[in-house]
């Protein structure tokens, strides 16, 4: 294990705006804290792609700190889509108590409130690494059973697939954990 993060206090929705979109357009996976070799820093990534046969509004690692915003793309995402995604500097505010977990995501030009309910039992996950996500995963996750996203403070329609990209739920609540490659 060369490359690795971790961190606490995790929010995750991957959804699309649509049931015929084959894959998602919605990516807003972001953490109250996230440790690297870089340093530590509230982090995580943003998709935005409301028209998908338009590019991306949002893209990108989204961090307070750049070299940490930096550290995911070369290190935990190589080869990947998000390999080479830009940082964007912005401020995350997380809030999660036993009924609820809410993200607030501010970049420039976007801010992005994701809202989650109705939890599972929280679970010890061990998955190996995937093509969509090439490193080993390892935590506690809480999958929702609901999620709202509001981006400039209008509400988005949203489809939750069953499985996201990383391999897990597509909403959950991610106490802690680590990527490891």
């Amino acid at each position: 294990m060369k490359n690795w993060m971790s961190w606490e206090g995790g929010v995750d929705l991957i959804a699309k705006t649509n049931a015929e979109l084959e894959m998602p357009n919605v990516i807003v996976h972001v953490a109250r804290m996230v440790h690297t070799p870089a340093g530590s820093s509230p982090s995580g990534m943003i998709f935005w792609q409301p028209d998908p046969a338009a590019p991306p509004l949002a893209f990108g690692f989204v961090s307070g700190d750049e070299a940490v915003g930096g550290y995911f793309s070369k290190h935990i995402f190589a080869g990947t889509p998000f390999e080479g995604a830009p940082v964007i500097l912005g401020t995350i505010t997380i809030d999660i108590d036993s009924e609820k977990a809410t993200a607030r995501v501010e970049i420039p030009g976007f801010v992005f409130e994701s809202h989650l309910t109705g939890f599972s039992e929280t679970t010890l996950i061990n998955r190996a690494p995937l093509p969509t996500a090439p490193f080993h995963q390892q935590g506690l996750e809480a999958a929702a059973s609901h999620a709202d996203l509001k981006v400039n403070g209008e509400k988005i329609e949203l489809v939750i697939p069953p499985v996201g990209i990383t391999g897990g739920p597509c909403a959950v609540v991610a106490a802690s954990g680590i990527y490891a490659r």
